[in-house]
């Protein structure tokens, strides 16, 4: 896998994965409190979030990574 590659799919699985992650921990706002929309959650932890996201997608990166280099899975002609 050549370096833009990796970077491409690093940058692919870690915004699939936050995705993944943003529903977590979510707690709605109270109805009536002023400046929130109804649905928006009181705190939204982003920052935890995309450190969570950010070692989740590097620790999946690299497992696609030793399955690309791996001889186990190969659609090269021996």
């Amino acid at each position: 896998m050549a370096w833009v590659t990796g970077i491409v799919v690093y940058v692919l699985v870690w915004w699939i994965t936050l995705f993944a992650v943003l529903p977590l921990w979510v707690t709605p706002a109270e109805p009536h409190d002023p400046g929130h929309a109804v649905g928006a959650p009181q705190r939204p932890r982003l920052l935890l979030k995309m450190a969570i996201t950010t070692v989740v997608s590097a620790l999946i990166w690299l497992a696609i990574y030793l399955l690309v280099k791996s001889p186990w899975l190969s659609f090269r002609e021996p």
